[in-house]
């Protein structure tokens, strides 16, 4: 159960290591319910092993993740995740409505006996991600795009409170971009709570709420309008970003 007033994820001295150097350091993150919060910063800043840090994909040498103030453990259900496209196998046969009906094993069970009911409800997911009429299609048969659309629908189909996703905008076009951020969008507004490993800051400002910005180290977190400021975008990219480049990055944040 919820503890009353916890928040749906909180990392505490979070540290992972690849080798000898660490890709996160004693880091900590509170996400506000009902929010929708990105996570930024450079290339090998360690946000996607944050979140896999916090998920329990990796193993941190140090720190753990409270979610809705329980250990990982006891609140499973209570999360959908959404991998890199990348890491993701899309030669294995099987169809688009498959997928998505991974995303009912709590109600599926053991013996998998996959019901109407079970048809119905994917169906509906697969509606709200515009795909329905790639239901029977095999998954490598798709576009980048659409096989993207088709892990969100997976991830609705969890009905889950916590919605963890890694950089669901990479290598998708412009359309799928801006059906995936109206459906997350829809979940917050519904009381879910999101958290995108996002790398466009130009939409930071239109997409998200919060921000928590990460090099290693956690820079900064906090509303957007406080927190994605050309001192903090600074420090997390080490000066690498063009002062014309900030600029207009605070622009769209306000």
């Amino acid at each position: 159960m919820q503890d009353a007033g916890a928040s749906p994820l909180v990392v505490r001295g979070m540290t992972v290591s690849y080798g000898q150097k660490p890709v996160v350091f004693s880091v900590d993150m509170e996400i506000k319910n009902g929010s929708m919060t990105a996570i930024i910063g450079p290339n090998g800043a360690g946000k996607s092993t944050l979140l896999k840090a916090a998920l329990g994909i990796v193993k941190p040498l140090a720190g753990d993740a409270l979610v809705f103030g329980q250990p990982l453990r006891n609140q499973r259900s209570r999360i959908a995740y959404v991998p890199q496209r990348a890491s993701v196998d899309w030669d294995f046969p099987t169809r688009v409505i498959d997928v998505v009906l991974m995303g009912l094993y709590r109600e599926l069970g053991l013996l998998g006996r996959v019901r109407k009911g079970h048809i119905q409800k994917a169906m509906a997911c697969l509606d709200r991600v515009g795909m329905t009429d790639f239901a029977d299609r095999q998954i490598g048969q798709l576009s980048g795009g659409q096989q993207q659309r088709v892990f969100l629908s997976r991830a609705l189909a969890q009905e889950a409170e916590l919605y963890l996703l890694d950089e669901p905008f990479a290598g998708v076009d412009a359309a799928t971009e801006k059906a995936i951020i109206s459906v997350l969008k829809g979940l917050r507004d519904e009381g879910k709570t999101v958290v995108a490993v996002h790398h466009d800051l130009s939409t930071v400002g239109e997409y998200f709420d919060r921000v928590f910005l990460i090099n290693t180290n956690k820079i900064a977190e906090g509303p957007v309008k406080e927190t994605f400021t050309s001192e903090n975008l600074d420090r997390t990219y080490g000066g690498r970003l063009a002062t014309g480049q900030l600029d207009q990055l605070n622009l769209a944040a306000g």
